[in-house]
């Protein structure tokens, strides 16, 4: 397996392979390069990279706390497992102002509307042991508080419609559209990646959807029951967008300022530019939701096709270029 990898790699995607691949080899002691590089779809290239940055890590930075791990060039050995054993660990210890980052966290969400009263007093219970673990360091936390907005009171009435099984009636702001729709949904389950989403069966789509808890304008349990149908849990390992290969190509070219775009958007290509930006090829059932995507870039990036997505995107900008400076010149 020589050549190129089959898609770009990020950074979000090696730490997460990396730390797969630290069990993998842990319970295959001589595993071959080979049989782990085709385990894990990558080339024997990019494991053999990634086996050069595993011997950096440990549980410390003294000596047998490092990972052990070399190769023969066909075999990995791992000289050292015991090094991640359970006996090795070191007790966990706060610094103070993680201990107040969690004490004030905790005592905020004990406070959310709509928590079941047993998840409650779980909480207060866990948040008790914290304070008498953090001891002095648990005075700064008495002095701190969180108020949840909107989405507090919105994540409280999904939780409470996802364990009483009952149907949501959400009216739910859409970005790629523009405006508000009102819809019935059934919940199946909370997801937070980045921010905290529901993924829930859509009554008037009849089709699964993801909503963003931040997007939900207004939102009511209903007295019916939920019963979204029978269908397979999504793997998010991924993320939540992930583009099908029948999905409109589009090709977005970015400078050094815009190279973000490949680490949140999934895609089937990077190429470096000679400027240090990259040219991104990614696909999206949805290529006019991407106007906004050019529309934060600014300077640092650009659509390059398809050519009436390019068009729509400069048109945009302008407008919104000439609305700026319309209110600046106001007087």
């Amino acid at each position: 397996m020589a050549g190129k990898p089959a898609r770009p790699v990020n950074a979000i995607d090696q730490t997460r392979r990396m730390l797969s691949l630290v069990t993998y080899l842990r319970e295959r002691p001589g595993a071959r390069i080979a049989d782990v590089a085709r385990a894990f779809g990558i080339t024997e290239d990019e494991l053999v990279s990634d086996l050069d940055v595993l011997p950096m890590c440990g549980t410390s930075f003294r000596g047998g706390d490092l990972l052990d791990i070399d190769t023969d060039g066909e075999r990995i050995w791992w000289h050292n497992p015991a090094a991640l054993g359970e006996d090795a660990a070191e007790p966990l210890r706060l610094a103070a102002d993680e201990a107040t980052a969690l004490l004030v966290a905790a005592r905020a969400v004990a406070t959310l509307p709509g928590l079941r009263e047993s998840d409650r007093q779980a909480l207060v219970r866990a948040t008790a042991k914290v304070e008498t673990a953090a001891g002095e360091a648990a005075g700064a936390s008495a002095r701190l508080s969180v108020t949840f907005e909107s989405e507090g009171g919105v994540f409280a009435d999904v939780d409470r419609a996802i364990s009483e099984r009952r149907r949501l009636w959400v009216r739910y702001y859409s970005p790629a559209r523009d405006e508000l729709t009102e819809r019935e949904i059934d919940p199946i389950r909370l997801v937070t990646m980045g921010h905290t989403y529901v993924e829930a069966w859509c009554r008037r789509s009849e089709a699964r959807r993801t909503f963003r808890l931040d997007r939900v304008a207004e939102i009511r349990i209903l007295d019916e029951p939920a019963a979204p149908p029978e269908i397979e849990p999504r793997d998010l390992s991924e993320g939540l967008v992930q583009p099908a290969a029948e999905d409109p190509e589009v090709v977005v070219e970015v400078g050094p300022g815009g190279r973000w775009v490949a680490e949140y958007y999934p895609h089937d290509t990077a190429e470096e530019l000679p400027d240090g930006g990259l040219r991104i090829t990614l696909r999206t059932p949805d290529p006019a939701s991407l106007r906004r995507l050019a529309l934060r870039l600014g300077p640092d990036g650009r659509i390059v096709s398809p050519p009436d997505l390019a068009d729509r995107a400069r048109r945009a900008a302008s407008e919104a270029l000439a609305a700026y400076e319309g209110r600046e010149h106001t007087p």
